[in-house]
C-alpha cells in the first residue's frame, strides 16, 4: 500500500541532520565524555577541551576549518578544492603514482556559493573605486547628497551652510535627519562651537579638520570617515554628518535624539519575585540594561548591519574568554548570510536563524527581561539584540529551558522545582488531553470506571454529535475567545472573554450540542496551555494538539502513541546552534542540578555542559563555607578545595 507522501514523512526519522547542521562538538570531543573539573588550569574544560570551546581549533569535521564555519556547506569528505585549487589545477594533478584516486563530487551552485562566502571568496571585486571617496568641494558633496536622499522632494533631511569662524571664508555643511536628532545638541556641541568659537591657526586644511575634531566638536562619539558609503548610514541612524570645504573625510557626530518609550514592566513574563524592568524599542538602551545587570570587562557587544534597502542594527552579545568561539563564529556567519531588504523585528531574525524552521518547537528564547539574558549570559549562551525590537535572542536553547520562569531563580529550589514539576505537567495536558479523551470515548471505554462511563453515557445521550466534532466546535470557540481577547481594547478585553466562555459554554450544554465533560476537559486544557511562559512553545503546543487530536480520532491510543514517540524521534535529532534540543536529557550530560527540577543555589556549581564553555564552572563548591552541615551534604558531589581562580581541583 502507497502512503501519502505527507504521513511517511511524519514517521520517518532522518537521523542524517546530526551530521548536516552545525555541532559545538568536533569528533574528538563526540566520542569522549566530560571528565573531571580542571586542576591549575583556567583555560581549561573539564573534559579536556582547549580554552577556544572547542577541541583543536583548526581541525574539524571532513577538513572544514574551525573558525565557525559548518558543514552545511560542503558535502562528505569533499570541500571547494575538490573542484578547483584557484590555479585551474584538479586534484588529480600533482598526486603521487602510487596514491589511490578519489573521485570528484560535483556540488550544487548553491553549496559553492555558499562556500566562497565562509572563505570570504566573492565573485565580485573588492577594489574601491572613485565613487566612494568624498568629494573635496562641497557642491559636489551637496550635489551627491542631493542625489542620494531625494532632495528637494524628501523633507526629513536637513542640509545647513555655514561659515567656521570670523577669520577667514572657510565653509562647512552638516546634514542630518529631522526627527532623529536632539535639535539642542546639534546647536550647542556642532553649530555653535564651528561658527562662534573656530580659530584657526593652520592653513592647509588637513590640519583645520584636526583642529575642528580636536578642539571645536565636544561631542563624546566623533567618526573621521573618508569613505561614502560610511557617510549615509550614519546621517540615516541619527547622527549628523559635518563636511569641510577643502577637505576629504567627513566627520559623523552622535546626535540621536528620536522619542522612544522608556523603560517599563515587562508584558508577557511578569514575576512576582524579582526585577520588573523590560526592553524597550530603543537599541542602546536594551544593550544598556543588560550591562547595568551584568558589569564585566568580558561582556563584548559586537554591532553588525543587516538588510539592504534599509539597514538594520543587530548586536551579538556574549563574553569573552567564557562563551564556546565556535557558536559565537556561527552566531555572526548566520547573521551575515540573512540577504534581506529589510529587517523589522527580532521575530523575523528568528526565522532567518532557527536550525530547521519546519520544526514547531522555537529553537530560539525570545525574551523581554534584562536579567534573563544576563543569567542566561553567565551560562555560555549568546544574545542577539535587533534594531528596535524590545524582545532579545538567547542561543542555542533546549526545551527545558521553554519551561523555565525569571522567577524559578529567584525562588527557593523547593518552591522553584513544585513549578517547573506544574508546568511539565500542564504541558502534557495541554498537548495530550484532548486526544486522550476522544480515544477513550471512541476505542477504548473499558478503560473508563463503571460509574464514571455510565455518567459520560448519560450526559452524551442528547448529542447530536460525535465526540470529535464537539471537541472541535469548542476547541475553535476557545481560539476565537483567545484571539478575539488580544485584539479587542484591552479595558473591556477580559470582560469579553470571562462572559464569552461561560455563555458560550453554558448555552452548548443547555443545548444539548456538547456534553458537561467535554466542557470541563476544554476548560482544563486551555488553562494548561495558557501556563506556558514561552509564548512560540504555547503556539506550538496549541497546533500540535490538533493533529493528535486527529490522530486520536483515527486509531485511537495507537495512533497516540506511536505520534509521540515519532515526535520525541524528531527532537532528539533536532538542534538548536549546535546543542540537541533535548540535552541534557538526550543525550545524557552531566550538568548542574538546573533542568527538570531547580536545585539549591549553592550546589549549583557547574555550567551546562552542553553548550562547552571554556570555564566550566561557575563558582567553587564551598560556597557556604560557615555552614557544616551544607558542606557535608556537597562532599560526595563536588570535587573538594578549589583554587585562586575560582576552579574546583580534585
Amino acid at each position: 500500500m502507497n502512503l501519502p507522501t505527507w504521513l511517511q514523512r511524519m514517521f520517518t526519522i532522518d537521523d542524517s541532520v546530526l551530521d548536516s547542521q552545525f555541532s559545538l562538538l568536533t569528533d574528538s570531543v563526540r566520542s569522549t565524555k566530560a571528565a573531571s573539573p580542571p586542576k591549575n588550569d583556567d583555560s581549561k574544560m573539564p573534559n579536556g577541551s582547549t580554552g577556544n570551546g572547542s577541541t583543536g581549533n583548526g581541525s574539524t569535521r571532513n577538513g572544514s576549518t574551525g573558525n565557525g564555519s559548518t558543514r552545511n556547506g560542503s558535502t562528505e569528505n569533499s570541500t571547494i578544492g575538490n573542484v578547483s585549487n584557484g590555479d585551474g589545477d584538479t586534484p588529480s594533478e600533482g598526486r603521487q603514482s602510487g596514491e589511490k584516486e578519489i573521485p570528484v563530487r560535483p556540488i550544487p551552485i548553491h553549496e559553492y556559493v555558499l562556500q566562497s562566502e565562509v572563505k570570504g571568496v566573492s565573485p565580485e571585486s573588492s577594489e574601491s573605486s572613485p565613487a566612494d571617496s568624498i568629494p573635496a568641494g562641497l557642491v559636489a558633496v551637496r550635489q551627491r547628497l542631493e542625489q542620494a536622499f531625494h532632495l528637494p522632494q524628501n523633507k526629513d533631511i536637513v542640509l545647513r551652510e555655514f561659515h567656521l569662524g570670523s577669520m577667514g571664508p572657510q565653509n562647512g555643511l552638516i546634514v542630518f535627519v529631522d526627527g532623529m536628532v536632539d535639535k539642542m545638541l546639534i546647536n550647542t556641541h556642532i553649530l555653535q562651537p564651528l561658527m562662534l568659537l573656530a580659530h584657526f591657526t593652520h592653513t592647509d586644511v588637513h590640519g583645520r579638520m584636526e583642529t575642528v575634531l580636536e578642539a571645536l566638536l565636544p561631542g563624546n562619539q566623533v567618526t573621521e570617515t573618508n569613505r561614502w558609503p560610511e557617510v549615509l548610514p550614519g546621517i540615516l541612524s541619527g547622527s549628523t554628518a559635518v563636511f569641510i570645504d577643502g577637505g576629504k573625510v567627513a566627520l559623523i557626530v552622535e546626535s540621536k535624539g528620536w522619542e522612544h518609550r522608556s523603560v517599563g514592566l515587562s508584558q508577557t513574563e511578569n514575576v512576582v519575585k524579582g526585577p520588573h524592568d523590560a526592553f524597550t524599542e530603543s537599541f542602546r538602551s536594551n544593550t544598556g540594561l543588560v550591562r547595568a545587570q551584568l558589569r564585566s570587562p568580558d561582556l563584548v557587544t559586537e554591532i553588525l548591519t543587516v538588510g539592504k534597502l534599509a539597514g538594520t542594527d543587530v548586536a551579538v552579545m556574549y563574553i569573552h574568554g567564557l562563551t564556546n568561539t565556535r557558536l559565537v563564529d556561527e552566531v555572526k556567519r548566520r547573521i551575515q548570510l540573512v540577504d534581506v531588504d529589510y529587517l523589522a523585528d527580532v521575530g523575523t531574525m528568528e526565522q532567518f536563524l532557527e536550525d530547521n524552521p519546519r520544526v514547531w518547537i522555537p529553537q530560539t528564547l525570545s525574551t523581554e527581561r534584562p536579567d534573563r539574558v544576563a543569567h542566561m549570559l553567565t551560562e555560555g549562551h549568546v544574545a542577539i539584540f535587533v534594531g528596535n525590537s524590545p524582545y532579545a535572542l538567547t542561543v542555542p536553547v533546549v526545551l527545558w529551558t521553554l519551561v523555565h520562569t525569571p522567577e524559578d531563580a529567584y525562588l527557593r529550589f523547593p518552591f522553584g522545582s513544585f513549578l517547573r514539576i506544574l508546568r511539565l505537567f500542564a504541558m502534557m495536558v495541554a498537548l495530550l488531553l484532548p486526544g486522550l479523551y476522544v480515544a477513550i470515548t471512541n476505542f477504548h471505554p473499558e478503560m473508563i470506571p463503571t460509574d464514571l462511563l455510565l455518567a459520560i453515557a448519560g450526559n452524551r445521550e442528547q448529542v447530536p454529535f460525535a465526540a470529535i466534532v464537539e471537541i472541535l466546535m469548542m476547541e475553535f470557540a476557545i481560539e476565537l475567545i483567545r484571539e478575539a481577547g488580544i485584539r479587542i481594547p484591552s479595558i473591556i478585553g477580559p470582560t469579553i472573554g470571562i462572559v464569552g466562555a461561560l455563555i458560550i459554554g453554558q448555552a452548548a450544554v443547555q443545548a444539548g450540542v456538547v456534553s458537561p465533560l467535554l466542557v470541563i476537559v476544554v476548560a482544563i486544557t486551555a488553562l494548561a496551555s495558557f501556563s506556558m511562559p514561552n509564548y512560540n512553545l504555547a503556539f506550538g503546543i496549541r497546533i500540535m494538539r490538533f493533529v493528535f487530536l486527529f490522530v486520536a480520532a483515527a486509531f485511537g491510543f495507537y495512533g497516540l502513541t506511536l505520534l509521540f514517540m515519532a515526535m520525541l524521534a524528531k527532537l532528539s535529532v533536532q538542534k538548536s546552534f549546535g546543542v540537541p534540543l533535548l540535552a541534557p536529557v538526550a543525550p545524557s550530560m552531566d550538568t548542574s542540578e538546573d533542568v527538570l527540577l531547580r536545585g539549591p543555589a549553592y550546589v549549583m556549581n557547574e555550567r551546562p555542559g552542553f553548550l562547552q564553555v571554556q570555564k566550566a564552572w561557575r563558582q567553587r563548591p564551598y560556597t557556604r563555607s560557615w555552614s557544616s552541615t551544607t558542606n557535608e551534604s556537597i562532599k560526595p558531589k563536588e570535587a573538594q578545595g578549589g583554587n585562586d581562580g575560582g576552579q574546583p581541583t580534585k
